[in-house]
């Protein structure tokens, strides 16, 4: 299958997928989105057992793609939604992933690439790699990704990198609980497929059945929490705060919020 934004490669048991726009630090577009989704479908299919995300170049994915934000300031509100359905439907994909996935994450996680970080069972980390869900300043919302943050660091921690939007170091995101281990970038993806190895060792039955219960167990909840979450979601991109937001953003200014 034919990927534009990521490359998917097989290695035995395990497959990487590999963001492939190092040109845009891999910031999600509506194509990645598409590649991902198609991507997982075919890791789920495969042979495979263990799947790894990463980023090619200095960003791991630094969240979504200027020319995205541009067109999205002037969409209509079933435009907005349809966009959140999409968003949702990706998020909810990867955390539900019958096969453990692995991210190593090589550089900068931010807004939508924060949420492909912190989505897979374990996430890797290179010291220079930097995670921040940076959505409120821009005058936008982390909806659909909130849900899946309060399970992983709690409501308190969820809180605090919601609503201040910081960024924050790699060192910090494992003592808050949003990656597992911190390793040198040139051993991040050996160490990725080590832990690969430590899993795979595992019988195959039994880490299938062990993944399906732990998703199982919270989907009912998850789901009804993404239906809210995508009206939020697709609500905030019409007020007044976020078209001055992702213009700021744009322009490279401060913003000049009205609170509406």
């Amino acid at each position: 299958m034919g990927y534009e934004t990521l490359k998917l490669e097989y290695d035995g048991a395990i497959g990487t997928i590999t963001l492939d726009r190092p040109e845009k630090r891999n910031a999600i577009s509506p194509r990645m989105i598409d590649d991902l989704l198609e991507a997982l479908a075919e890791l789920e299919s495969a042979p495979a057992r263990i799947g790894i995300l990463t980023g090619a170049g200095k960003a791991f994915c630094a969240g979504m793609d200027l020319e995205v934000l541009r067109k999205i300031s002037s969409q209509t509100p079933a435009q907005n939604l349809e966009d959140s359905r999409r968003m949702a439907q990706l998020f909810r994909g990867m955390w539900g992933f019958p096969k453990v996935l692995i991210a190593a994450v090589n550089g900068a996680a931010l807004a939508g690439g924060c949420a492909l970080a912190t989505l897979a069972d374990f996430t890797l980390a290179a010291p220079e790699a930097t995670f921040g869900y940076t959505e409120v300043r821009i005058g936008f919302v982390p909806a659909i990704v909130s849900i899946f943050l309060k399970r992983r660091v709690g409501e308190a921690i969820a809180r605090d990198l919601i609503l201040t939007g910081r960024i924050v170091p790699a060192a910090d995101a494992m003592r808050l609980g949003l990656v597992n281990e911190v390793v040198g970038a040139e051993a991040l993806m050996p160490r990725a497929r080590e832990l690969a190895g430590t899993l795979l060792a595992n019988s195959p039955a039994s880490l299938l059945a062990a993944k399906k219960l732990l998703v199982e167990s919270e989907e009912p909840a998850i789901d009804r929490e993404v239906s809210l979450a995508i009206a939020a979601n697709a609500a905030v991109r019409s007020t007044p705060d976020f078209q001055e937001g992702v213009t700021a953003f744009l322009e490279k200014r401060k913003p000049r919020w009205s609170g509406t």
